[in-house]
């Protein structure tokens, strides 16, 4: 009898295999699944926040009497201010489109083609995109670590106590100045460049300016111009936006405005590039 029940006693005893999840699978299968998890509700609570930061705003661009005032202040310091670094971008990428184009076209085509290489290049392309890379930095930057600021030593809540709303005062100035003035910096920048590209062409590459305005006009639309600007429009209303709403959502003192300017520039980044990419497939 005692021999009989040994073998029903330890089959009635589950495994210890049964008992416990291996090591292996809870660090190799519950550790990623739960850190995906995690990843996307917060990506869900942000792109919520985000929502609801767009529809606060389009309500509060009817305000124009409160934020009005506030708006040339803001398109000097998004704008006026980032002319010069625009400008010093765009000066270096015209001269180097005008070698790289001469060294890409010698011996193939005429070297009027030079001309338009640039002139395409820089309107549809390097001008837009370059500028807005180099704003995302500076003025999303400057946006995200100014509202942070203000969020950590609870003056965004002061005017929340006092019946002003933030979003009127605080996100629809700068985020109307980036959509007015990001084009006009781009056109400024794009036009030096392509300056910069016929200056280099004249002193380095032996073109006189009728053929460098041979090739400069050869392909030219006026399209191409406002292209560039339905782009710029947009990354001046992402780069700004992005800007306000990473400031807004700051916390934990200078450790959270530091991470919430990185945050910005990063997003506003990868932004730009993925309606540079949505423009040209449903406006090219």
């Amino acid at each position: 009898m005692a021999s009989a029940s040994a073998p029903e006693h330890a089959l009635s005893e589950p495994p210890k295999a049964r008992e416990q999840l291996p090591a292996v699978r809870r660090r190799f299968v519950h550790g990623p699944l739960a850190s995906c998890g995690r990843l996307t509700l917060s990506a869900l609570v942000l792109f919520g926040r985000a929502w609801r930061l767009f529809w606060a705003s389009i309500h509060a661009l009817r305000e124009v009497g409160l934020w009005g005032p506030l708006l040339l202040p803001q398109m000097a310091r998004v704008g006026v201010a980032s002319v010069p670094i625009a400008v010093f971008i765009a000066i270096f990428t015209g001269i180097v489109m005008s070698l790289q184009a001469s060294y890409t076209l010698s011996g193939t085509l005429p070297l009027y083609f030079v001309g338009t290489m640039v002139g395409k290049s820089m309107i549809i392309e390097l001008g837009p995109v370059l500028t807005g890379l180099v704003l995302a930095g500076r003025v999303g930057a400057t946006i995200s670590a100014e509202l942070g600021t203000m969020r950590v030593t609870e003056q965004i809540d002061a005017l929340e106590t006092l019946a002003y709303d933030p979003v009127v005062y605080l996100v629809i100035p700068r985020t109307v100045a980036g959509i007015v003035m990001f084009p006009l910096v781009v056109l400024i920048a794009t036009s030096v460049g392509i300056g910069s590209a016929w200056v280099t062409a004249l002193e380095l590459l032996n073109m006189s300016s009728a053929e460098f305005v041979k090739g400069l006009r050869l392909f030219f639309e006026p399209w191409d111009v406002w292209f560039a600007v339905i782009k710029t429009i947009s990354f001046g209303a992402i780069v700004t936006g992005v800007g306000c709403f990473f400031g807004l959502q700051t916390d934990r003192g200078a450790r959270g405005v530091g991470r919430a300017t990185t945050r910005t520039v990063v997003v506003a980044s990868m932004c730009i590039l993925v309606l540079d990419a949505f423009w040209a497939a449903v406006l090219l």
